[in-house]
């Protein structure tokens, strides 16, 4: 029997290892946006071919019929809590972050076990969805660091920094203790010098100041020292509400933001979520300093709230997008952020269009994150983080516009395959590898046990 199209004869020398064939690509890059019939050669963990489909396919060790796929670069989820994948159908509607909320299982009452089963869960529902790097941020980060880079996912990660006694935080209590503080630090700079580079590269370790609020000044000038000794990026919430706004007002006589400038930390190296509860001048001083914004357009709407991205895009902020600790569909995440930037305007304009919300879920976030140069388009040379979407559907017809499809009626549920890395995660819609159920049994008897012990 002659080779399927593309396939090695014995004794052949392959070109690739990796061939996507005869496949509408959405590069991320202006200068060749769109590709139609199209084709994508990977070699190791790198793109190295990007084209037309023309003449018959190169020798490769797999090839993929592109047929009926939309080919994206990786999505990239700049804020995220995949523990907190917990709270899923209740922290929607309870109006508040689980960490401020009576009632609710807490970080500090989470054991390692049950943290690294509900991370696995939130980091096998991003990598299905079509996500290639998550920026999580929660507790026991030592042990679900790991646990989510063996799905084959990039992850930057990072113990939530705070100096707050989270046990007291619920009861609207705010105590500082600098050995709380200390010791979230240290154990942040331990987690990099195991796990920064760890996993061929794909594990990252950030520095994760909780908010403004549950970090006192001190504290805040300590991460920025020790950012500044380190490189390490730095992740925070930032005016993520009036209790916040109100609280710093009241302890520190500003806003979070103002505060965030006065220690040091506000500038293009801070990924900062939320951004909901500025001023004009703290619009103005975040864009100055150049942050980007984790916008997460679907859970603040949720919480009634809006970010003000088209003021802080003005203002020269990076914006990126995340999803929290809901649903992680980053395809959803764009098509909200469209609408609420659109919101905020009442019209529709020419530079709020479906391609600045898919820079958002691709490139700026990988600029946001120190890979503006290796993930976050599909260019020959760039790391292979190529997410394969379904369009042989009624969703996706008639497709005159394949990108406005993809942001105006695409979900995560149609990516088909993932590439990270040059190897392929997930083939036909199912993670290679894993064991997807037993997931899901685990995070589902580890939730309830959590909510139990919550209620009583």
């Amino acid at each position: 029997m002659d080779p399927a199209p593309g396939s090695p004869a014995d004794g052949e020398v392959l070109a690739y290892d990796l061939i996507v064939e005869d496949v509408l690509i959405l590069t991320g890059d202006a200068a060749m946006a769109e590709i139609r019939h199209g084709r994508l050669g990977v070699r190791g963990d790198r793109i190295a071919l990007v084209g037309p489909a023309s003449g018959p396919a190169p020798a490769a060790a797999r090839t993929l019929d592109g047929r009926g796929l939309l080919a994206i670069p990786g999505l990239v989820n700049v804020h995220t809590h995949s523990v907190l994948s917990l709270m899923r159908g209740v922290a929607e509607d309870m109006g508040f972050a689980p960490a401020y909320t009576r009632g609710v299982p807490q970080g500090h009452l989470i054991n390692p076990d049950e943290a690294v089963a509900l991370a696995r869960l939130g980091a096998l529902e991003s990598l299905k969805f079509g996500t290639t790097l998550i920026n999580d941020m929660y507790v026991h980060v030592e042990h679900t660091l790991p646990a989510m880079a063996e799905l084959g996912l990039r992850v930057f990660a990072s113990d939530r920094l705070h100096d707050v006694d989270f046990t007291r935080v619920q009861q609207c209590d705010w105590r500082y203790d600098p050995a709380i503080g200390r010791r979230s630090l240290d154990a942040a700079l331990a987690l990099a010098e195991r796990f920064d580079g760890a996993f061929d590269g794909r594990a990252r370790v950030t520095l994760a100041a909780h908010a403004p609020d549950t970090c006192s000044r001190d504290f805040l000038r300590e991460i920025r020292r020790a950012r500044d000794a380190t490189g390490l990026t730095v992740s925070t919430h930032l005016a993520q509400s009036p209790l916040e706004a109100e609280f710093i007002a009241h302890r520190d006589g500003m806003t979070p933001t103002e505060l965030l400038d006065d220690v040091g930390l506000l500038d293009a190296r801070l990924i900062a979520a939320h951004c909901i509860v500025m001023n004009d001048s703290d619009i103005a001083r975040a864009g100055a300093a150049g942050i980007t914004v984790a916008h997460v357009p679907k859970g603040n709407a949720g919480g009634g709230m809006m970010a003000p991205t088209r003021a802080l895009r003005e203002a020269g902020a990076n914006l990126a997008l995340a999803t929290d600790n809901l649903l992680g569909d980053m395809i959803e995440a764009m098509r909200w952020a469209l609408c609420i930037g659109r919101l905020q305007t009442g019209t529709v304009t020419p530079d709020w269009q479906p391609e600045d919300v898919f820079a958002m879920a691709t490139g700026n976030g990988a600029s946001a994150l120190g890979l503006a140069d290796e993930i976050g388009a599909l260019t020959v040379g760039r790391k292979a983080d190529i997410v394969l979407v379904d369009i042989d559907r009624p969703s996706f017809v008639p497709l005159l516009d394949p990108l406005g499809n993809l942001v105006h009626c695409g979900q995560g549920s149609h990516v088909r395959h993932v590439v990270i890395d040059g190897v392929l995660r997930v083939c036909e819609g199912r993670a290679v590898g894993i064991d997807e159920e037993d997931i899901c049994r685990q995070a589902q008897r580890t939730a309830e046990n959590l909510w139990q012990r919550a209620a009583a």
